[in-house]
């Protein structure tokens, strides 16, 4: 690992005026960005700490309007009270993320600011159609995540929290790594008023995306035995030494079964 500065950050404004010192790179959990930066992959001049700022902390939940701020971590997203009354398909979720060391220090800012192509978060959002908001805008979850590891946010702009409508029915189910607890394909569904979303992680070539074939199968009768017979198509899916695309274009099937179980259940 290089050497760097440290900083950390008071307040947002600190945080956004600290990202112009040198190369300077966002610190939240760490859970990419120390490895990384181990491994030599990273070598930011700077480190903005971010897990000091109470303002990017906590749960609000106001009827069927949720917001969870930028620097909540993952076990506290999954033993949130409100949350799980509300909305019990995302706590659950962040429950089975990584292990204890990683749901204790990791963040839901850090996991969909990184977007990793492999993560829970934002198949979520994007099934959940949540709003990701900045200390410049809002930005649909539709329109943020714009790739592999990428993502619409600017230069100095940082996460402040994630809002969305509490659905009426949700749940996420993935088959994972058993080493990284990745998933190798994540089926978030999500039946709002609104309609049916269907978002899928870990398998697509350009990250995360929506399945037409499976939303337009679930518009008018919202039950596993809708799926019979889906097919998903392998092109534009991921191959490698976990699964080919056509293996991941049949676990698409299979995970969005169960979780459409589990939601009705």
């Amino acid at each position: 690992m290089y050497s760097f500065n440290y900083h950390r950050a008071a307040s947002v404004a600190d945080a956004v005026k600290l990202l112009e010192t040198g190369d300077a790179k966002l610190l939240s959990g760490g859970m990419t960005l120390i490895p990384a930066m181990k491994t030599r992959l990273a070598a930011p001049s700077d480190l903005v700490d971010l897990s000091h700022i109470e303002e990017l902390k906590g749960i609000e939940v106001a009827g069927s309007s949720i917001t969870i701020r930028a620097a909540t971590t993952h076990h506290d997203v999954a033993s949130d009270e409100k949350l799980k009354k509300a909305c019990p398909s995302l706590a659950h979720m962040a429950s089975r993320i990584g292990d204890p060391a990683v749901r204790y220090k990791g963040t839901i800012g850090g996991s969909i600011a990184n977007n990793d192509p492999a993560a829970d978060y934002p198949a979520a959002l994007l099934a959940l159609d949540a709003t990701i908001v900045t200390n410049k805008r809002e930005i649909a979850a539709e329109a943020f995540f714009t790739g592999l590891f990428e993502t619409a946010l600017e230069d100095g702009e940082v996460v402040t929290a994630v809002t969305f409508t509490a659905p009426t029915k949700a749940a996420y189910e993935k088959f994972r790594n058993p080493a990284s607890r990745y998933a190798i394909v994540g089926v978030f569904v999500a039946s709002g008023a609104d309609g049916v979303r269907v978002a899928v992680t870990g398998a697509g070539d350009s990250g995360i995306f929506r399945s037409k074939e499976i939303e337009a199968a679930l518009a008018t009768n919202f039950d596993a035995a809708a799926l019979n017979g889906v097919k998903v198509p392998a092109n534009d899916l991921m191959s490698d030494i976990h699964a080919s695309a056509d293996y991941r274009a049949n676990l698409i099937v299979v995970m969005a079964k169960r979780a459409v179980a589990a939601a009705n259940a």
